[in-house]
């Protein structure tokens, strides 16, 4: 008789079977910093918004550091749920860390560990996430105010963030 499955709780189950807005999070393998320049964040934002566009997911907010990124999207309508997002972040991961890894001349390093998703279905819940991607830049004391985080710093540090308004969140229509 076959053991049943042991819970994990450093291996988080993605329940993606809905459409809906997701907050998700990923870093990479011990936190290293691999993306510690404006050209490296530059290849991770771009491609981050090409798989999300590629899967058709619609990016609200992103946050990208030298060692993981944030953001808000809404799943695909066609789809009826979110189960592309496993795919578009091993597509996004894959490439990313293959190019790092090029770049490094370190074939085969693991670059990212996992990522975390969690399904908005409160108002409440959007607007906390939403706050975090855009106050993550300031948390970690790379620019003084989040209006300040569009595109690289002239620092060069370790953020690149994005906004998005949509009138999806107004009123009763904030959720999909």
């Amino acid at each position: 008789m076959p053991e049943p499955a042991t819970s994990w709780p450093h291996a988080p189950t993605h329940k993606l079977s809905e459409a809906g807005t997701y907050f998700v999070t990923a870093g990479t393998y011990l936190k290293a910093h691999y993306f510690h320049t404006p050209a490296r964040l530059n290849v991770l934002q771009r491609g981050l918004l090409t798989v999300a566009r590629n899967f058709s997911w619609e990016l609200e907010a992103w946050a990208v550091f030298s060692n993981h990124y944030h953001f808000i999207a809404h799943s695909p309508s066609e789809l009826g749920n979110a189960s592309s997002l496993s795919q578009m972040l091993g597509v996004l991961h894959t490439r990313a860390g293959g190019w790092i890894n090029r770049l490094d001349n370190t074939p085969n390093r693991k670059v990212w560990h996992n990522f975390w998703d969690t399904k908005l279905t409160y108002e409440k819940s959007y607007l906390a996430r939403l706050n975090y991607v855009h106050q993550n830049p300031v948390r970690h004391g790379l620019v003084r105010l989040a209006n300040h985080t569009s595109g690289a710093q002239p620092d060069g540090s370790k953020a690149l963030h994005h906004r998005r308004w949509s009138n999806r969140f107004t009123g009763s229509r904030w959720m999909r």
